[in-house]
């Protein structure tokens, strides 16, 4: 799922097929990739806090 806060840099929140967790990446509107979780995630929760920690401030994402 993308969403856009933050300035206007794309927030992309996903679960892993290959670990089966939760991340996110942020890319500027270049297309350059600004940050990501250095982690997965077991709980949404805790990806999404991690990601608000980082500068997102759009509403709970939806992983799809």
């Amino acid at each position: 799922m993308a969403a856009t806060a933050g300035g206007n840099d794309e927030w992309r929140f996903y679960r892993s097929a290959v670990t089966d967790d939760y991340r996110w990446t942020r890319k500027a509107p270049n297309g350059e990739t600004v940050g990501a979780a250095t982690e997965g995630y077991e709980r949404k929760a805790d990806c999404v806090a991690n990601a608000r920690r980082n500068g997102y401030t759009g509403p709970d994402p939806d992983f799809g």
